[in-house]
């Protein structure tokens, strides 16, 4: 917060030598520390004092500004430029007095122009280090303009030279400062800067790292969105840092946080992971960002995962219609009847029925609606085969069959760019030689032909050479994918075990997961549309299958 200093000397002052200081750092830290490259408030205010003293001013009024850029923001949001204007325009002083000119900004489409307003008010603008500027000739205006141009470009090279610094930081695993996110500590490291500071690390804190565990568990096992989950750790009496109840765009923001896989990040650069600050699993984050991007307003269109787990019905956001392609949406209805005993007995009616055709937005020739329960039981029971499927091979031989496959068609590919490659290479080498005996003369080819051909057998042989340097890197990252397909396996594995004992909103997002689509069709016929991340596993099942309803066995 900026403050001003009035140090207003009445029946003392005499004419023409009032000044007006202006004192400005770019950040806080400068408020009261000296800086190498830029002087600290203290320093500045010393040295206009001692300058005024010199010339024989009297300083009348000292403005100060602390932490604002004078690049970033503009003179008209800067509340002591725009004092300083109303004092000249009020004609309380005759000088501005700064450190440096660049002091008053660093804006070259801008500052040069307030320099020059205050000049045209009589003002007089002087600097400790650089002396009188004025506009008294067109050498002055110009030298008024290069003066904030180049300040301008050492802004730019300075935030250019920080943003290196931060990416140089996280790219090291060093904290690139500020207070620690929710889930971490920091601690002493026992290292320290140039300033001779200890420099502070980030440790993970154990019990808020529970915290974030069970957002994330929320958000891709239950599928909650960060309403609810804020809602839900208040109930439970989790407070934040501070001892408040939690509120959605926090919990949002640590959703989106991809620092709890352990990778630090400044701006657009990101380092590896750091398995010390890893909280969350990258295949976790990664299902949880998947999630949300989907469940956005801007993809309802193409969403197939449940926008809410609200409901005891098993499909949400993935059943279609399979005659118009329309959204099956769920709908309650009721009879009563009395019984015996002359009591009235309510039956509640739950089915999944074309949007499109009840809301008569297509001429669909399908059936109106599916009653819920059957189709669920239709839907459950292929979750049962896709469960025991996996459960009937082990997981080494799973894995090492899908990954088989994967390799047999990554090594086809290698051997066949192994010979393009050699080819190539040895038309473009036998071009060269043909080159060198038409130089001699003992070539049938012109020479134009020659260079023509020999670029060409040179485009083709580096074409070749990078496409074998890309599978080669692809072979290399094998083990990388194995692990991946291990996690898939065993999430997979998790799944099955808990299916049959979760909640509804749990088997909703499990169904999610390995069911991209279900389009339905008259008398129950079933098109199901697996993940490609469950195809993968090879279980005698394809992407796509179709299904009868006498085909599904419980």
């Amino acid at each position: 917060m900026a403050e001003r200093v009035c140090c207003s000397y009445q029946n003392v002052l005499s004419i023409q030598n009032r000044v007006c200081c202006l004192y400005r750092v770019s950040t806080t830290k400068q408020v009261d520390h000296d800086d190498q490259n830029q002087a600290d408030i203290p320093v500045q205010r010393k040295a206009c004092r001692e300058f005024a003293e010199r010339m024989g001013w009297t300083i009348v009024y000292e403005e100060q500004e602390n932490g604002v850029s004078g690049f970033k923001v503009s003179a008209n949001d800067r509340d002591k430029i725009q004092l300083i204007k109303e004092y000249a325009e009020q004609d309380k002083f005759d000088i501005l007095l700064v450190f440096m000119f660049d002091r008053i900004g660093r804006r070259a489409e801008e500052t040069p122009f307030v320099v020059e307003w205050l000049i045209n008010h009589g003002i007089q603008v002087w600097s400790v280090n650089e002396g009188e500027q004025r506009i008294d000739t067109h050498v002055d205006r110009l030298t008024n303009y290069i003066r904030f141009w180049q300040a301008d470009g050492e802004s730019q090279k300075t935030s250019m030279r920080t943003k290196a610094a931060l990416g140089q930081m996280v790219q090291e695993g060093r904290f690139r400062g500020g207070s620690a996110p929710y889930g971490y500590d920091l601690v002493p490291s026992g290292t320290y800067n140039k300033r001779k500071h200890e420099v502070f690390k980030l440790e993970i804190n154990p019990d808020e790292a529970k915290v974030v565990r069970m957002m994330f568990d929320l958000c891709v096992g239950s599928g909650y969105g960060r309403f609810k989950i804020a809602n839900f750790l208040s109930e439970m009496g989790i407070k934040t840092r501070d001892g408040k109840n939690w509120h959605e765009a926090t919990v949002g923001h640590i959703l989106h946080n991809i620092m709890y896989t352990g990778v630090l990040r400044s701006g657009s650069t990101q380092s590896k992971a750091f398995p010390d600050l890893q909280i969350i699993s990258p295949e976790n984050f990664a299902l949880a960002q998947k999630l949300m991007a989907e469940r956005a307003n801007e993809c309802n269109a193409l969403r197939t995962m449940p926008r809410n787990t609200r409901g005891q019905s098993l499909l949400s956001g993935n059943v279609f219609c399979g005659h118009c392609g329309g959204r099956l949406t769920l709908t309650t209805n009721g009879t009563t009847r009395i019984n015996a005993a002359g009591e009235k007995v309510g039956r509640k009616r739950i089915r999944y029925v074309c949007y499109n055709k009840t809301r008569k937005r297509s001429n669909c020739d399908g059936q109106t609606g599916y009653t819920m329960h059957i189709l669920d039981k239709m839907v459950t029971d292929i979750l049962h085969q896709v469960f025991d499927r996996m459960r009937s091979v082990e997981e080494n031989e799973i894995i090492s069959r899908t990954h088989r496959s994967a390799m047999v068609s990554l090594k086809k590919r290698l051997s066949d760019a192994k010979a393009e490659s050699a080819k190539a290479t040895k038309e473009y080498e036998s071009l060269k030689l043909e080159v060198i005996k038409a130089v001699q003369g003992e070539s049938a080819f012109p020479m134009d032909v020659l260079s023509e051909l020999v670029n060409n057998a040179r485009t083709r042989m580096l074409d070749a050479n990078a496409q074998l340097t890309e599978l080669n890197e692809e072979v290399e990252k094998s083990n990388q994918r194995i692990e991946a397909i291990k996690a898939d396996y065993r999430r997979i594995m998790e799944w099955s075990e808990m299916f049959d004992g979760s909640d509804m909103d749990v088997k909703k997002m499990i169904a999610g997961y390995i069911i991209k689509r279900v389009d339905v069709y008259s008398d129950y016929r079933l098109h199901i549309e697996f993940n490609m991340s469950f195809a993968q596993f090879e279980l005698g099942l394809e992407t796509e299958v179709e299904y009868a309803a006498q085909d599904i066995v419980s």
